[in-house]
């Protein structure tokens, strides 16, 4: 068998392989910049404090760490130094110095922590070189290096008091979420990480080397990384139970759908919008849902899932569904997609189990109807309403009447644009309005055509092209309102094609459907014919798709502030995203996520003092008793400091987890700007 000689890959201990003496670690100038947001420190903390809470014989394994060695001269000896180049690993090995960095930090400021030295230099032993202590073992590309130093060895640069940089948020996430009493905790979690090492010789090809890595074919999807997570660590005999008793249904019970599955399942049980692109979203709503699952939890948990999945298999065919009327409501409801299932499986479990009546749930999806189709017909889009809604009906029976009602538009809005605009779900629409329930063969009928011949005629007597312009205007742009529109047999709408209204009369007399048969009784059709069935039909539309009438609010586009979008990072155009913002009532001209987050904490901070005092300090953050590390500051008092140098998505969650805490959050939303809809 051949052996490699230009390749050297050892599995190592993280911790030692960082604290080998001889050794420093470069970053090649063609590296991109570091950019792990604190979403990802955030997962990589609480992978650390697992291992630490683990049996001492786990390890966690982080990946492989690619270099090259490399013997270069010495700038401040002139003796030649070894060298490891990263070549893959960069944002994870930067992350791990900011982590000991401000662990060393607070053993260094903690007088319990001070007292015993032998942990102070096994920490400093991963940040520098015994021969060079002034400089990071890391050596990060030369544009950033100086602040990186800054930040790890503890010293503040000139004139840099305020400044933006990853290296800073990173370190003032770590300080703050690791108290000094969690230290020796988050060390021994650190000391049990491991990963492969991969050092190439002189002659082995680094870049093929590095696509290779980086090329493992089709990335997990959410559903499958949930199944590994739930699966991982059981023995053989466990993973065939789970397998068997509870993912197999499931997986049966859902089909395609399996991930849209799981994204429902999470909005409905945290009432929090759950994204998908960008990233796992999913996966990581999961994990954060269910932290651990040891076995007679995960049973427990399983079982609800595999209930859930049978639900949602009866949402994605009604006919499942036992009772007729709820099979009915449920196909109506699936006319505007799936958007609102989070919603119906809660709804629709309660009346499985006998705790809501057919009523209630019918009830329910009339509501739902009611708001999408609504919504749809004034022009507003139905994203990132199911959240909110979720919420509401978990918090008391009657504020979900009242939350859809907030959102839902006037009988006075939907008026207009049903006079005035296109119909959409013509076809649902026209025919509850008709009363059709059963599985009729018709065509959605123009009775003013789209595409006129010129002969056509609404009277008899004058053609198409005898119409001015102004007229044949008038009729275009009601060609697809719900005065122009009716259902019609399919064999009479062939015939009924293109043909003048007076022949027309005499197809629609043969329709089955009474609405459609009453055009038969219309001596003309024109703008005014038009006109006046919209407004009769409105009204019947109104009453089945009806408004709660619980309040009088008829929300334009306001996103309360808990379903607010978590950006990571600082995204192009974060400066701009809200076009204003209503707290409680007034209406606040801030435009951007940090603004947002200095004022609602200091407004609290005066308003609501002690639960702004409790969530920091059950947070570790943001509010701090002194200035303790480099970064940005905002007083509140002489002794508490707000803490700025969060990135986006931080800012955000504080900003929802304060106004939770507050007990006004529901009082708090967003109107996003132009460029925050296309963020």
């Amino acid at each position: 068998m051949g052996t490699a000689t230009n390749i050297d890959a050892t599995a190592v201990n993280t911790i030692r392989w960082l604290s080998a003496a001889d050794t420093t670690i470069v970053v090649p100038v063609y590296q991109r910049q570091y950019r792990w947001d604190i979403g990802a420190c955030e997962q990589l903390l609480a992978d650390i404090r697992t291992a630490a809470d683990s049996d001492e014989r786990h390890m966690h394994f982080i990946g492989s760490i690619l270099s090259s060695a490399s013997t270069e001269p010495s700038h401040s000896t002139g003796r030649a130094a070894f060298e490891l180049v990263l070549i893959d690993g960069q944002q994870r090995i930067t992350t791990l110095m900011l982590l000991v960095a401000a662990l060393h930090h607070s053993v260094l400021h903690d007088p319990v922590l001070a007292a015993d030295p032998a942990l102070a230099a096994d920490l400093e032993k991963v940040l520098v070189r015994d021969a060079d202590p002034a400089r990071t073992k890391l050596r990060p590309h030369r544009a950033w290096a100086q602040i990186f130093e800054s930040v790890v060895l503890d010293r503040r640069l000139v004139d840099t008091d305020i400044r933006d940089s990853r290296f800073d948020d990173n370190y003032a996430f770590f300080r703050s979420q690791v108290p000094a009493a969690e230290v020796v905790r988050i060390w021994t979690g650190l000391q049990r990480l491991e990963h492969v090492a991969i050092t190439l010789g002189a002659d082995a090809n680094a870049q093929q080397i590095f696509e290779s890595l980086n090329s493992t074919g089709e990335p997990l999807r959410d559903h499958e990384l949930i199944h590994n997570y739930v699966l991982m660590g059981l023995s053989h005999a466990e993973q065939s139970e789970i397998e068997d008793s509870f993912w197999v249904p499931i997986e049966q019970n859902t089909g395609e759908s399996i991930a849209s599955f799981w994204q429902h399942y999470l909005v409905m049980t945290t009432g929090h919008e759950v994204g998908t692109t960008g990233g796992r979203g999913v996966y990581a709503a999961f994990r954060q849902r269910f932290p651990r699952l040891d076995l007679e939890s995960l049973r427990e948990h399983a079982a609800e899932w595999r209930e859930y999945s049978e639900i949602y298999r009866i949402l994605l065919e009604p006919a499942h569904a036992a009772d007729s009327e709820v099979a009915r409501q449920l196909a109506f409801t699936n006319t505007f997609g799936r958007g609102m299932y989070p919603l119906m499986m809660r709804a629709y479990r309660d009346h499985s189990r006998g705790t809501e009546h057919a009523n209630a749930l019918i009830e329910t999806l009339e509501q739902v109807q009611s708001l999408l189709l609504r919504r749809t017909i004034v022009g507003l889009d139905n994203d990132r309403l199911v959240g909110r809604l979720c919420r509401a009906r978990e918090a008391r029976a009657d504020t979900l009447a009242r939350a859809i009602a907030r959102i839902t538009p006037s009988d006075a809005r939907v008026r207009v644009a049903l006079k005035y605009g296109v119909l959409p779900h013509s076809t649902y629409v026209l025919g509850r309005l008709a009363g059709i329930d059963g599985p009729l063969e018709l065509d959605v009928e123009h009775i003013f055509p789209l595409a006129p011949a010129d002969t056509w005629s609404g009277d008899g007597s004058r053609a198409w092209a005898e119409y001015t312009d102004d007229e044949q205007n008038s009729h275009r742009a009601l060609a697809e309102t719900l005065g122009n529109l009716t259902l019609l047999e399919s064999s009479l709408a062939e015939r009924a094609l293109d043909e003048s209204f007076p022949e027309k009369r005499a197809l629609y007399e043969k329709s089955s459907i009474p609405s459609t048969r009453m055009l038969a009784h219309i001596p003309a059709w024109g703008t005014a014919g038009i006109s006046d069935r919209t407004a009769r039909l409105s009204i019947d539309f109104l009453a089945i798709w009806a408004r709660p009438a619980t309040v009088d609010i008829d929300d334009d586009g306001l996103t309360p502030i808990l379903d607010a979008q978590r950006r990571r990072g600082w995204p192009r155009g974060w400066q701009r995203e809200f076009e204003y913002v209503e707290y409680r009532g007034e209406h606040w001209e801030v435009h951007d996520v940090k603004s947002l987050f200095n004022r609602v904490f200091k407004r609290l901070w005066a308003d609501s003092h002690e639960n702004v005092v409790a969530f920091s300090a059950r947070r570790s953050g943001p509010i701090f008793g002194a200035k303790s590390w480099n970064g940005q500051w905002d007083e509140l008092d002489e002794s508490h400091f707000l803490y700025m140098g969060w990135d986006s998505k931080y800012m955000l969650t504080a900003v929802q987890g304060v106004l939770e805490e507050s007990g006004l959050a529901s009082e708090v939303f967003v109107k996003y700007s132009y460029i925050g809809d296309a963020m």
